[in-house]
């Protein structure tokens, strides 16, 4: 949630700014702000403005053709509001009185209400109802004492509870910028003569592809020509550069109407880029193993039980985890939400094998569980599509998707290239566990390698999809049905409507519609069944034809080429038949698609859902 872009060099900063903003509009904002060190002034000039971006850079239109804004250091934000509703006095840059010390801010400060009442004691007036002006006035509070803007920022970050990524400007320091971080990311652009701050790296890749993470309880102080590193105690730190290696095109939207619809195109090379490079082959090129270099498979070969927690999409992901786990290694598995793990004095044991999963490796309530079962002394594994993000540096073991950046906030490919991680480690597992032998685990291999393939195979053709979309995006109640494997795979489905169409709707597992949810059903409802598992499509039948007596419009997303469903459905959605338990990275696909058209139909943004954030740095 929220974006945060900072500059300092020799070029004019404000276009630079709103550049960087604009290429995290993805993370969700409601409103925009920048403050500028002026170059002729030398005061601090901040321009906000409520709503879109454009409506900010339509407001400071004029400043820049004259140079009134012109300046080589600066600071810009898109907020998401927590404290305060959107307007364009809780926007964000933040200042002190005098308006001398700019802030731009992206968490929560816990304790902001003990500290602003200790301020206003202090004479301090405030104008926002924001805790970031408290961190403003806080930073002033001390800068008064020593006339050091870098003291003062340390001094008050030992105040603050909760969380930050901070960027900080003064104007009695004009040529530098200070950064520091606790649990919401950051990260440092290094460019020639030039330097950046960013919550994300699409909003620096067109300037610079080198980058440091900012890690835990860090301080960095950017110049034009370098980069002063400090930790949280002030020792100096130095750190190799992490060079960013995929496309700026990979950011773009590339022709497509929406990054969304993109990304969902993208799949086929997310999986085979997610899956390939672990497969081995012997001398006749038979797929016989998969590598896990990163694991100590022996240790958890002997393991008793595995917890996986999530949050959203990636708890999804999780829930078909769980299912491939215990179909191919025999284990047990317990799913949980992480953001009820940590309430809930959960029961762990020293030789669990734990994962966490999230796309962003920045999650709050993920985090939160991870620092939990490290503090119970378990080894964590992570998966994430983020490299450098804090899930990945705090966990002892990360498992990267292949995903490439993810702009649209609805997660597509990064949830189909976890399950993917999940079924190369659950055959791994049982391979090692001996439930499968090499035979069997060879055919299971062959069956993931073709997934990438058979997913290229459906968005080449998404007539039927769109057609169906097109008569019944104004339903008012949709349903997700299916069983087993199906039933975890209809909660991604029913999320992913919801996120982009705000249609309501529900998934449950298709034996308990007759358990409550059919009092609901009637000719305002669409009921979709997904159906991969051969051995079940006669129960499903009958759930369909139960919900279609009751005057349900009814889709079947399936890989039946038999005409089971043909008589009871409106609309049956084919994908490429295989193994059934890896149908589950299939059958999304169609719901995705069909998310994707309700949106555009019903005249949402799909990529900016309202209310939503691409990355839950907050609880």
């Amino acid at each position: 949630m929220c974006g945060i872009v900072g500059y300092c060099g020799c070029k004019e900063a404000t276009p630079i700014l709103i550049d960087g903003l604009k290429k995290l509009e993805y993370r969700g904002y409601d409103s925009a702000g920048v403050a500028i060190l002026s170059s002729s002034t030398s005061e601090i000039l901040v321009r906000k403005a409520k709503g879109a971006l454009k409506f900010l850079e339509e407001k400071i239109a004029d400043e820049i053709v004259s140079g009134a804004l012109n300046g080589n250091v600066g600071i810009g934000h898109t907020r998401w509001a927590t404290h305060g509703e959107p307007s364009d006095l809780n926007a964000h840059p933040q200042t002190n009185v005098s308006g001398s010390i700019a802030v731009v801010h992206n968490g929560i400060i816990e304790n902001y209400a003990r500290l602003k009442a200790w301020l206003q004691q202090n004479g301090v007036v405030f104008k926002s109802q924001t805790d970031t002006e408290v961190i403003a006035h806080l930073i002033n509070y001390f800068y008064e004492k020593k006339k050091d803007i870098f003291w003062a920022v340390q001094e008050s970050l030992k105040k603050l509870e909760g969380s930050y990524a901070l960027g900080v400007v003064s104007s009695d320091f004009p040529d530098r910028l200070v950064a520091a971080r606790k649990d919401s990311p950051l990260i440092l652009g290094v460019g020639k003569n030039e330097n950046f701050i960013a919550s994300d790296v699409p909003a620096v890749l067109s300037h610079t592809r080198d980058v440091i993470f900012l890690e835990q309880g860090e301080i960095a102080v950017l110049y034009s020509d370098h980069i002063d590193l400090f930790g949280a105690d002030g020792e100096k730190i130095v750190r190799p550069l992490y060079h960013v290696d995929w496309d700026l095109a990979a950011a773009e939207k590339g022709g497509f109407a929406h990054f969304m619809l993109k990304e969902i195109f993208e799949q086929p090379r997310a999986l085979s880029d997610t899956i390939r490079p672990r497969l081995s082959h012997d001398s006749n090129g038979k797929i016989i193993d998969v590598s896990f270099d990163e694991v100590d498979l022996d240790s958890i070969s002997k393991a008793k039980r595995i917890v996986i927690t999530a949050c959203g999409t990636a708890y999804h992901a999780g829930m078909v985890g769980k299912y491939a786990f215990e179909k191919f290694a025999r284990i047990p598995v317990v799913v949980d939400v992480a953001s009820e793990f940590r309430y809930r004095d959960p029961i762990l044991f020293e030789d669990d094998i734990f994962i966490v999963i999230s796309q962003s490796g920045e999650t709050a309530d993920t985090r939160a569980a991870l620092d939990l079962a490290k503090k119970r002394g378990l080894k964590a594994i992570a998966i994430t599509n983020c490299v450098g993000s804090s899930v990945s540096r705090e966990s002892d073991v990360v498992l990267y998707t292949r995903a490439g950046p993810e702009i649209a906030v609805a997660s597509t490919k990064a949830y189909t290239t976890q399950l993917a991680s999940l079924y190369l480690l659950a055959l791994k597992l049982a391979f090692l566990r001996k439930t499968i032998d090499q035979n069997e685990y060879s055919r299971l291999l062959s069956e993931l390698d073709s997934i990438p393939q058979k997913v290229e195979k459906i968005v080449s053709d998404q007539t039927e999809i769109q057609r169906f979309a097109s008569r019944q995006f104004n339903k008012s109640k949709i349903f997700y049905i299916g069983r087993q494997f199906d039933a975890a795979s209809s909660l991604e489905s029913a999320l992913k409507l919801k996120e982009v169409s705000y249609m309501h709707c529900e998934a449950f597992a298709a034996g308990e519609l007759k358990h409550g949810p059919i009092a609901l059903i009637d000719r305002d409802t669409l009921v979709i069944a997904i159906a991969t598992d051969p051995a079940l499509f006669d129960k499903l039948v009958s759930n369909i034809v139960e919900v279609k007596s009751r005057g349900a419009a009814t889709m079947v997303i399936t890989q039946d080429e038999s005409g089971a469903f043909k008589d009871c459905a409106d609309a049956v959605i084919h994908i490429p038949n295989g193994e059934s338990a890896f149908l589950s990275i299939l059958s999304v696909v169609p719901a995705q698609l069909f998310a994707y058209y309700c949106s555009v139909l019903r005249g949402n943004d799909p990529d900016k859902p309202r209310n939503l954030a691409k990355s839950v740095t907050v609880e």
